[in-house]
């Protein structure tokens, strides 16, 4: 039986709607640097892991997402590896609005950038939110809250980077920009999906009051260079 496209998502991604950020050739690919460290090898064997470990940088890692666990590339080390719940919204989304939703451009990139690394809602880069349309709230000038699109391929536009300033949590602004963030790939004409760790109780709550479903879970691993 042939995998489901969510899977892989990111080889998916890489070798279709989002060709154009890929780095690297037939055996393994990555985003670009400046768009984030997800990477994917064809197949976890000796030829697709040694194609892998060329594309780690010197400083920083790389992380793959995948249905099953893999080895580690030769010459590398694990900086972590852990469950990822992977969800997929189950129904229709309707087009969705409020007042204070702001569509998120360069001139926000700065700021995108400074409350991804705060709240760590996953890997993040200079150029991350170029993969889509992130949406913002903000408060008193600030930057609240946010919401976008990561992985992209036929059928399927994954939610990512949902965030909250801690000085603004509790106030229900994830959902009112992850509902954002989920309308738009639904324009798309794509079924909205996303990821959030196994132990991340809160978001996982979050996303099932807003229609997603469980519907694996995947792997996620970190590496480096070995020292």
């Amino acid at each position: 039986m042939a995998d489901h496209p969510l899977d892989r998502p990111a080889w998916n991604a890489l070798n279709s709607l989002q060709a154009e950020h890929a780095v690297g050739g037939d055996m393994a690919l990555r985003f670009h640097p400046d768009i984030g460290p997800i990477s994917a090898a064809r197949a976890y064997d000796a030829e697709g892991l040694a194609a892998l470990a060329t594309l780690l940088p010197d400083e920083g890692l790389l992380a793959t997402i995948e249905a099953q666990p893999h080895d580690l590339p030769p010459g590398t080390v694990a900086e972590k590896v852990a469950d990822l719940v992977q969800l997929a919204h189950a129904g229709p989304i309707d087009p969705y609005d409020h007042p204070d939703l702001l569509q998120l451009g360069e001139a926000d990139a700065p700021e995108m950038l400074a409350l991804a690394t705060l709240t760590e809602p996953g890997p993040f880069a200079a150029r991350t939110h170029q993969l889509g349309t992130f949406w913002g709230l903000r408060i008193d000038g600030r930057l609240a809250a946010m919401a976008g699109e990561r992985m992209r391929m036929p059928g399927f536009g994954e939610v990512s980077a949902v965030c909250v300033h801690p000085d603004f949590q509790g106030q229900g602004l994830g959902a009112i920009v992850c509902r954002k963030a989920m309308a738009t790939v639904a324009a798309a004409g794509l079924v909205p999906f996303l990821h959030a760790y196994a132990d991340n109780h809160a978001a996982l709550a979050l996303y099932r009051k807003l229609g997603f479903v469980v519907r694996r879970v995947m792997t996620v691993t970190m590496f480096r260079k070995a020292p």
